[in-house]
């Protein structure tokens, strides 16, 4: 998909380490800027397995993922806020079990967002069923960040209490949403 500035809907991806705020985030930005938000489906999918996710769960995740993704574009209005996408797939899935299925990189560098929102891990760590790697917490940053970068997605570090973040995080979206130039004789 194609950013606003072309006349398209823009994807912004909330991403990050495990307890960085990407849920609250992306549900206040989709409020802002009077969208909808995807959720992760990776979080929603280990709560209700309840057991350790193994390599065989990566395509149902990626799979569940891109339908939440497809289905909520429909109802987006200007621009789509994605609670994680593809990406944290690739990067978990590779930390985890060494492998991610050809696929799903593909997918992931197809489906890239237009907009990384890459959340720092400068906030506290709150276990919770779903959230249990504070000890890998630095560890996923930097793997996300070495993603990112090798897929040459547009990026932006959000950091700082959880009103900076927010405030930083609307100054990067907003460009997205300003109404493209016109062309001479439009």
């Amino acid at each position: 998909m194609e950013t606003l500035g072309r006349g398209h809907l823009a994807r912004v991806c909330v991403i990050g380490a495990e307890c960085t705020g990407k849920t609250t985030l992306a549900q206040r930005l989709a409020e802002h800027f009077g969208t909808v938000w995807v959720p992760e489906f990776a979080r929603e999918y280990a709560l209700d397995v309840a057991r350790p996710l193994t390599f065989d769960d990566v395509d149902k995740i990626a799979r569940g993922q891109i339908a939440g993704e497809d289905q909520l574009t429909l109802d987006a209005s200007s621009i789509l806020i994605l609670d994680t996408d593809l990406v944290s797939t690739t990067v978990y899935s590779h930390y985890y079990y060494k492998a991610v299925p050809q696929w799903i990189a593909v997918e992931a560098k197809r489906r890239l967002a237009d907009l990384y929102l890459m959340l720092d891990t400068d906030v506290p760590f709150i276990a919770d069923p779903a959230r249990d790697a504070e000890e890998h917490r630095a560890d996923h940053a930097m793997a996300f960040r070495r993603v990112l970068e090798e897929l040459g997605a547009k990026t932006i570090v959000i950091n700082g209490d959880w009103e900076e973040r927010f405030r930083r995080a609307v100054e990067a979206i907003t460009p997205l949403c300003s109404p493209r130039n016109p062309s001479p004789g439009e």
